[in-house]
């Protein structure tokens, strides 16, 4: 089965990207002040949590309607203090009836991908989505729906407090650089986020079906193992 069209575009960077632009509705601008107050003050919440508190808070989330379909909420999974942190963009079937980020097919070629370069799931590495819930029939994220999920990763990466994150795709690579570039605009040079290095590629999903992608891939995991390699020396 190939991927959508629209799927294959968006992974591209060569369609039209979500920008949350405002969460106001007409003529009811005294309660878009009170919901951007309250985005404010549980973004702050979810800052102060250790981390039993922030996986038992997206376990239970209901911050959107994701909840309503999902089966779990997915945390991540991997090294607390790893100095690799993987970075996706939401949890596909497997990964909800599992409870743990790629364990599929596109699973199976980010363990394949990470060997390569002398890494092994769980050690000193931890993988993340963006999106903590499936949506429905692994269609893209919505904007609410990354805006609502995002602070559960920024909290993850201060606790993790990784050397070096590898953003697959793009609605990861978009929500970690605030960009509205296409990935392979991105490619190809070490990006920063809050100080540190992060490295862009695409998804592995993408690259199953996309398979002379793959080298670019392989140049890119390249360059974050060299990364990685020039903050030990």
């Amino acid at each position: 089965m190939s991927l959508p069209e629209e799927t294959i575009l968006k992974e591209l960077g060569i369609s039209p990207v979500w920008k949350l632009k405002s969460i106001a509705r007409t003529g009811d601008v005294g309660n878009s002040n009170t919901e951007v107050l309250q985005l404010t003050d549980r973004r702050a919440h979810i800052m102060r949590m250790d981390w039993n508190e922030l996986k038992q808070a997206i376990l239970t989330c209901t911050a959107c309607n994701l909840h309503k379909s999902r089966t779990r909420g997915v945390v991540g999974v991997g090294d607390e203090k790893a100095e690799w942190l993987i970075v996706g963009e939401a949890p596909g079937a497997d990964e909800d009836a599992q409870g743990e980020p790629f364990v599929g097919q596109a699973g199976k070629l980010l363990d394949a991908m990470l060997a390569a370069i002398g890494l092994r799931r769980g050690e000193n590495v931890y993988i993340a989505n963006v999106l903590k819930s499936r949506p429905p029939g692994n269609r893209n994220p919505a904007p609410e729906e990354v805006a609502a999920c995002l602070p559960y990763l920024e909290r993850q990466i201060q606790l993790i407090q990784p050397k070096l994150i590898l953003a697959l795709g793009r609605f990861a690579v978009q929500s970690l650089l605030n960009t509205e570039e296409a990935i392979s605009r991105l490619r190809g040079r070490v990006h920063q986020y809050q100080g540190i290095p992060l490295v862009v590629t695409y998804h592995p999903a993408y690259l199953l079906r996309n398979l002379p992608d793959k080298a670019k891939a392989w140049e890119d995991l390249c360059l974050a193992r060299e990364t990685m390699a020039s903050l030990k020396s």
